[in-house]
């Protein structure tokens, strides 16, 4: 099992630790969810049928604008969101949902595409303070 320090820029939220759930697509919260049962339900994308809730969710980029942005907040809220979302490219809009919501959120990574350098099920500590990511790989 190795152990991997990302940088990347400046992000919202508090520092958390989870295990990561990753998919080379897009995310919105208003179109990909079902924020009731915490699963992705659109059947296109990649993580269909998968729990979010509790993980450190990572994605290419964020789809959509202000009601994903609220929806953060609400799943927040109600105990049914993740822990963290790395993108490669997020949008002010869920930037500051994020924010709102008090989620851990980063993107732009120095070494490249996220949805690349984490794999599903490695233990990932999100620090957006300091723009830092630590992976350990999955045994």
């Amino acid at each position: 099992m190795g152990q991997k320090t990302l940088r990347c820029h400046v992000g919202v939220g508090p520092k958390v630790a989870g295990e990561a759930l990753v998919a080379d697509d897009n995310f919105s919260a208003r179109y990909d969810l079902d924020r009731i049962k915490g699963i992705f339900s659109r059947p296109q994308h990649k993580l269909a049928g998968q729990s979010y809730v509790g993980k450190v969710l990572v994605v290419n980029t964020a789809k959509g604008g202000v009601a994903s942005a609220w929806m953060l907040h609400e799943m927040a809220a109600r105990g049914l969101a993740p822990k963290a979302i790395l993108f490669n490219r997020v949008n002010p809009i869920l930037a500051q949902g994020g924010a709102l919501a008090d989620m851990a959120l980063c993107d732009r990574f120095e070494d490249g595409d996220v949805t690349r350098l984490i794999a599903t099920g490695d233990r990932v500590t999100v620090d957006p303070e300091n723009g830092l990511v630590t992976v350990e790989a999955k045994a």
